[in-house]
């Protein structure tokens, strides 16, 4: 049992290291993309599925409460949370369009799409990947290798060097602290929450 511990563990840290030397760059750059975002007066909207979904909605309000410090919040949501237009959208078109509704109502030019999906095709994020860009917006897509089908609609793809779930869905997740990091240096708040402009 403990051998199956360390050997989860390990596959961890070797598939994050891994992800540290091939996709430091598109990390840096979908950063860049978000900060200019909101830098403009844009929004990020993040989607996914199952444990996706939970990354979506915990990133989401990493950005709009706090990270690792007092600052104003940020203009961010989950489309994974609102149970009465996930259900209708489902209900009433299907549930391959319960994210892209959302794109289509509350999107616009400038804005960013962050698309999770471990395998790259999830038919409803691949939609909200779609409408995002007829909109004008920015999509930024957490993957596995080799990216599915959001790779061909992806401005930057971060595809985890993992064909593992698990590996891959706790990737996203750090990849996403890393960007809240960024972006809000990126926006100089830590600066403002020295000043008590926070």
């Amino acid at each position: 049992m403990k051998s199956k511990i360390a050997r989860a563990l390990q596959e961890s840290a070797l598939a994050k290291q891994a992800t540290a030397d091939i996709l430091e760059d598109s990390i840096w750059r979908a950063a860049e993309q978000m900060a200019q975002s909101l830098r403009e007066g844009g929004k990020l909207l993040f989607c996914g599925n199952g444990g996706s979904a939970a990354d979506a909605q915990h990133l989401a309000a990493e950005f709009v409460v706090r990270f690792t410090y007092d600052r104003r919040p940020l203009a961010a949501m989950s489309l994974t949370t609102d149970t009465s237009i996930l259900t209708a959208a489902g209900n009433d078109y299907s549930f391959a369009q319960i994210f892209s509704r959302q794109v289509r109502a509350l999107g616009g030019p400038g804005d960013v799409l962050v698309a999770i999906s471990t395998s790259g095709n999830s038919d409803n994020v691949v939609e909200a990947a779609h409408a995002a860009k007829e909109l004008g917006m920015t999509v930024i897509s957490l993957t596995g290798v080799p990216g599915g089908r959001l790779a061909e609609v992806s401005d930057v793809l971060l595809n985890v060097p993992s064909s593992v779930t698990a590996r891959i869905q706790e990737i996203h997740i750090t990849i996403g602290h890393i960007w809240c990091d960024l972006v809000q240096e990126m926006l100089g708040l830590e600066e403002d929450a020295r000043d008590g402009r926070g």
